[in-house]
């Protein structure tokens, strides 16, 4: 994926964790909600100024806007997974499955 894809998709998500809709976020930030739309699709990418009004806005560093390892696909996120577990103890593997299992449920 692209990183104006990807960009887009971490912009959204920070936008609904924080309840907004793209018209209200696209308000705050002082852009047209269409402009928003095409950011959170991948088109557009935002200038350093828009992100700093964004990331002021939903409240986060600027930074984690960027943030963006978890929205890989599926198949790419369980071999990340897998990796890690494969090289970790007994003893954390368990304390991870009570922690997922805990999560799941």
């Amino acid at each position: 994926m692209k990183c104006k894809q990807l960009l887009g998709q971490r912009i959204k998500e920070l936008r609904k964790n924080k309840g907004f809709t793209q018209e209200q976020l696209s308000e705050k930030v002082c852009i047209d909600s269409k402009h928003l739309s095409r950011i959170e699709c991948g088109v557009n990418f935002p200038s350093l100024d828009l992100l700093d009004k964004i990331s002021s806005v939903l409240e986060v560093e600027p930074y984690l806007l960027f943030q963006t390892n978890h929205l890989q696909d599926k198949e790419s996120l369980i071999k990340e997974i897998n990796a890690v577990l494969n090289s970790e103890s007994e003893k954390n593997i368990r304390f991870f499955y009570k922690i997922l299992m805990d999560i799941v449920r």
